[in-house]
Parts: C-alpha cells; structure tokens; sequence
C-alpha cells in the first residue's frame, strides 16, 4: 500500500513515518501546505492512502477539497480532542487523535481500507473543525522577559514582524520575540482583526493610525507606537487591504 503523509510539523510527520514501518505501507513523499499538497496532486497519480493532518500551515485540509478531487482513502489527523470528534468513531470517518500510538493507528488503517467514506459523513467533520477554528482564534501569547514570562493579550498587539529570522510582536510596552511564523499566525489570528500587509508585516486593524499613498501604487502604513522601519502594503495585496479595511 502506497501512502503520503500531509502534516505540517515535522516532528509528527516522523513520528507517524517510524510507526507506519510496522505496517505494509510505503510513505511516497511528505507535505505540509494546502498550496504544496494541491500542487503534489496536480502532478501526481493519487496514493491508497493520505494521512491528512486537519490544521496546515496555511489553513484548513478542507481546502486541498476544493482544488481537486481526492478518491484516495483518508486518515485525517488531529491535536483536537473535544468531546464532540467523538461521535465520529461511530461513522466512516477515520482519524487520529496526536499523540497517535500503534494501535489507534492499526485501528484506523483497517477502518479506512474497509468502510467506505460517506460524502456527508466528510461535510459533518468538516463542518466541526470550521466552526472551532472560527470561533478560537488565538487570544493571548507568552513571552518571555529575563527570567519571567509575560501574557500578552492579542487585542493589545499593534503588529507582528519578522527580522533576522526572528518573529516579533509590538505592544505599548516594546518588541517581543515569539515562537511562532507569519504563515502559522495567519491561520491563528482573527482575519477580521489582523491582515497580513507583505512578507514581512502583519497589522492590526486598531493600530492603524494613517494611511499614505506610496510608490508603484502602494500604500504606507502609520501604526500608533511603532515607528522602527516603513511599513509598505506590496502592491499585489493593496486591493485585499482596502477590501480588508472596509
């Protein structure tokens, strides 16, 4: 059996490699976007079998459904262990609760390779991780100061920046570097709240101050407390961003 793994953190992905070594199964590749999975599948005959993590680096697995037609036996895979994923080992969804342990793990292949998956069964799964993405959207960040850790509410937050391969975030208070990428807290945050401007910038709707026009038909950006380097919407975002603020 052929199978590709789609996870976007690569400690888990080869955890879920050395387990499957029990198993007859041979791992083709390992992804870890929406964008890089579609473009797999685009060039690629379909695997038996997709362990497909439901949160990726840039959003939902529900979207690679979007973009093409998956006939391959599906094995999703899940941090989320709210009562409510339950009702689904009564159906013919097969998943994963992480950590996955070998015989969840033989418990789900044989489910997948034997029942076949329902299309509505596949819109109730989908329909419950939505609707908890939606509604908890990251509310707070600790970092650290010295020796102490600090809670930072995100409401409070003006910007998050990356430099020097590092990401930051602004408050009132200063500049503090958090574990976490840009693409990830596109995903975390409110979309409502914060929109991210260019590569290296995402903005809180609250912290913009002005709004300038710029070179090449771009936008400059004036935030309340931060004044460090420009903040330039890049051109291929501007008409997003004026959507966005409207």
């Amino acid at each position: 059996m052929k199978a590709i793994i789609i996870e976007d953190e690569l400690p888990s992905a080869r955890r879920l490699e050395r387990l499957l070594q029990d198993f007859e199964i041979e791992i083709l590749i390992h992804l870890n976007s929406v964008k890089s999975s579609v473009a797999w599948f685009q060039k690629n005959e379909q695997p038996d079998l997709i362990f497909l993590d439901v949160q990726l680096s840039d959003g939902l697995c529900f979207e690679i459904f979007k973009q093409v037609h998956i006939s391959s036996k599906i094995i999703f895979t899940t941090a989320f262990s709210d009562y409510s994923i339950k009702a689904f080992d009564y159906n013919s969804i097969s998943y994963l609760l992480k950590p996955i342990n070998t015989q969840k793990l033989a418990e789900a292949i044989f489910k997948a390779q034997k029942v076949v998956q329902k299309e509505t069964d596949l819109a109730e799964f989908k329909k419950l991780f939505s609707n908890y993405f939606i509604e908890n959207y990251k509310n707070s960040f600790t970092v650290k100061v010295g020796k102490n850790i600090k809670i930072i509410e995100t409401k409070k937050v003006y910007c998050f920046y990356s430099f020097d391969n590092a990401t930051y975030l602004k408050t009132d208070e200063g500049n503090y570097i958090i574990n976490h990428s840009l693409t990830n807290l596109e995903t975390d945050l409110n979309p409502n709240e914060f929109f991210r401007v260019n590569r290296t910038f995402i903005v809180n709707i609250h912290a913009i101050k002005d709004i300038v026009s710029y070179s090449n038909s771009r936008l400059k950006l004036i935030l309340n407390s931060y004044s460090e380097t420009e903040i330039i919407v890049s051109r291929e975002r501007v008409k997003d961003f004026k959507n966005w603020i409207e």
